[in-house]
């Protein structure tokens, strides 16, 4: 067991480094490039951070592991509002301004309510699949056709302060976004063979595997990206990261695993794993968006609260892991 263990910490150390350049050379690329700063918050910081999920998850339904998949897209929703968004709002309240990410919020509740439509049959197919993959699509262009007509958002002004933090030229950008992408695809299949590994050594499905240890590894850039966006102040962004991750993930990092292989999901994701992804992303909604007349605003206790569902959870998925290896 000591060689996955070993595989998957230095899969997962890979995977942070390469993200965080991936992320930083393609948003400064698209900045040169002549893109909008709303467009470069919503769609490449807000999704590119998903990289990891969709790397790893699109290497294990390759590799016959769609459970690993399913379990990575979904704990790291989790982990995105639990962990990341809970402990951020748990250090400094969030105060949300971003009409953008205030309009994201209905839509990511809506796509995960969906989910649970897909999950009811016990399968994922192809043709649910490319449904997902379809909605992405729309989605993005839906959102970039928005962001061109308003043009300006308290996201757009984040977004700009924080590609000002990294300034680089389009030549530096171009090679930050190709070396991160390479690394991204070796350090997730040196992360997949570890968790594969280790899931067999403990006798628990690669699910369990990939909501828990896979799941918070590739969570990681988001929780770097919002910790930095906080330290600046740019509360928006941080909301925005998340909510943008976990549309992704839903939609993208799913679909694309889906069309690779099916997924075959129990009963126990849908009840389990499911119900709690969607109980955070309502609470979310509801302290972001404002409510009894206040604005949107996720206060400590709130964040104290997310996180504490998030720590229960993990726990409990913990607990299985010590039970199956004592089988």
């Amino acid at each position: 067991m000591l060689l996955p263990a070993v595989a998957v910490l230095a899969g997962l150390v890979l995977l942070v480094w390469s993200a965080e350049r991936f992320v930083d050379g393609a948003a400064a690329t698209s900045a040169r490039l002549g893109l909008s700063p709303l467009l470069i918050g919503m769609l490449v910081i807000g999704f590119g951070t998903s990289a990891p999920e969709l790397v790893v998850s699109a290497l294990a339904a390759a590799q016959g592991n769609p459970g690993l998949a399913l379990g990575n897209a979904y704990g790291s929703n989790i982990a995105n509002i639990g962990l990341i968004l809970g402990l951020v709002a748990l250090i400094s309240p969030l105060a949300v301004h971003s009409g953008v990410v205030r309009r994201e919020l209905p839509v990511l509740g809506g796509v995960t309510l969906l989910s649970a439509l897909l999950l009811w049959g016990g399968v994922i197919g192809r043709l649910e699949a490319i449904l997902l993959l379809a909605l992405l699509a729309a989605f993005i262009g839906v959102s970039i056709y928005l962001a061109l007509r308003d043009g300006s958002d308290a996201l757009s002004s984040d977004t700009e302060e924080s590609l000002a933090v990294h300034p680089m030229s389009l030549k530096a950008g171009l090679v930050w976004t190709g070396v991160g992408l390479v690394l991204l695809v070796v350090s997730s299949r040196i992360l997949v063979w570890g968790a594969v590994a280790i899931a067999e050594g403990f006798g628990v499905s690669d699910l369990v595997i990939g909501l828990t240890v896979v799941a918070v590894g590739t969570s990681l850039p988001e929780l770097a990206s919002s910790i930095s966006a906080l330290r600046r102040r740019e509360h928006d962004l941080v909301l925005g990261n998340v909510v943008g991750s976990n549309l992704f993930n839903t939609l993208g990092v799913v679909g694309l695993a889906g069309v690779i292989a099916p997924i075959e999901a129990g009963r126990e994701v849908l009840l389990r794993d499911w119900s709690l992804m969607m109980a955070m992303t309502v609470m979310m909604a509801v302290f972001a968006m404002g409510w009894r007349g206040r604005e949107g605003r996720i206060n400590r206790v709130e964040g104290a609260a997310l996180l504490a569902m998030f720590l229960g959870y993990t726990a409990y998925m913990v607990s299985m892991v010590i039970v199956g290896s004592s089988t």
